[in-house]
């Protein structure tokens, strides 16, 4: 449990630029860690509105509207299901990509409100000339904790470096919910009803947010 939520937590937090970030180094960034470097100073100016992190209606927007140049959730969510994804419907796909995102915006949108003090120092990462996929290589940092080691992974596309999966201490985001959901597919006999599913949770979770 400890490792599927730091996940999740480190992957909206860190790609959206959501920590404080110490470099390894004073040389450069490359290019994908860069990206991440950028987002860090403008939600570093939002964090420090008291008010901004009190109202979590406005907080999981902000998240929201603040995920799709960082991640490419049309890639995660095809790498989540797996061959379910290619056997759904287009609408069925839209569909679970859709709540999907909601969930984790939603739920790491409350982690995010609770946990502060966290910072994020670059690893050396090999990346060759022209490379159009990298793993980006960190450590994040917390008071009275060992270091937890974080790699991302990301692709160019389109010009923009976007992360697709996240690994903590050797687990994949991608991998562990795979599991959870080709679990809930067997179990409940169709995707359309672990989707049915998702909305009844997303649509709860707002009446009490």
């Amino acid at each position: 449990m400890r490792i599927k939520h730091y996940t999740l937590f480190i992957l909206f937090l860190v790609c959206l630029g959501f920590m404080p970030i110490t470099r390894a180094s004073a040389g450069d960034l490359s290019a994908p860690q860069q990206a991440i470097s950028d987002a860090s100073d403008k939600f570093q100016q939002k964090m420090q509105d008291p008010n901004f992190l009190k109202d979590f209606n406005k907080l999981t927007q902000f998240v929201d509207q603040s995920i799709n140049p960082h991640v490419d959730f049309d890639k995660i969510a095809a790498l989540v299901l797996g061959k379910a994804w290619k056997a759904a419907t287009p609408d069925e796909q839209k569909r679970f990509k859709k709540e999907f995102q909601t969930l984790l915006v939603r739920t790491y949108s409350r982690a995010f409100s609770e946990f502060k003090e966290w910072t994020i120092r670059f690893l050396p990462s090999e990346m060759e000339d022209g490379a159009t996929k990298v793993v980006v290589k960190t450590e994040v940092l917390q008071p009275g904790i060992q270091p937890i080691a974080v790699n991302y992974r990301m692709y160019l596309t389109n010009g923009e470096w976007k992360a697709y999966d996240i690994m903590i201490e050797g687990v994949s985001l991608v991998t562990n919910y795979r599991t959870t959901f080709s679990d809930e597919i067997q179990t409940k006999g169709s995707l359309d009803a672990v989707i049915d599913g998702l909305v009844k949770r997303n649509a709860e979770a707002l009446k009490n947010s």
